[in-house]
């Protein structure tokens, strides 16, 4: 799937604007088929529920830039209980945050980081399947 493939839930192309031949910015895309891409890395988000549960579904580790509500706990599960994100601080500025996405995508703490995420989708995978709990639990 390239970039273009990507479609809006009516299933026309979404509203994109080119980025001088860096990427492409879109009003929105369905950040599930997004995730599966071999090219993703790393997701910067900010640690809402749905993403927290996309993410390493995707086997795709998380950069967390917390702002309120639930954010700060799902962030903890993430980095502490599933081993699959960083938190940048809310303060941070450019150099910090690239060090981090860096880390992420090159260093360490981001290939232990992949590694939890991979675990964590062939969970998802186990339990979707037929027989598996998500199925049984609904009966």
């Amino acid at each position: 799937m390239s970039v273009n493939d990507i479609y809006d839930m009516r299933g026309k192309a979404a509203c994109k604007i080119c980025v001088e031949g860096s990427g492409v910015l879109r009003a929105w895309c369905p950040q599930d088929k997004v995730l599966e891409h071999d090219a993703v890395g790393v997701l910067l988000m900010h640690s809402g529920w749905n993403s927290t549960l996309e993410s390493p579904a995707s086997g795709v580790p998380m950069l967390s830039w917390l702002f309120f509500a639930e954010q700060q706990t799902n962030c903890r599960y993430k980095q502490t209980e599933w081993g699959v994100a960083m938190e940048i601080g809310g303060d941070s500025r450019r150099g910090e945050v690239a060090a981090m996405t860096l880390e992420a995508m090159e260093g360490e703490k981001g290939r232990e980081m992949r590694q939890h995420a991979e675990e964590w989708k062939q969970k998802a995978v186990r339990v979707t399947l037929p027989g598996g709990p998500w199925d049984t639990n609904l009966d």
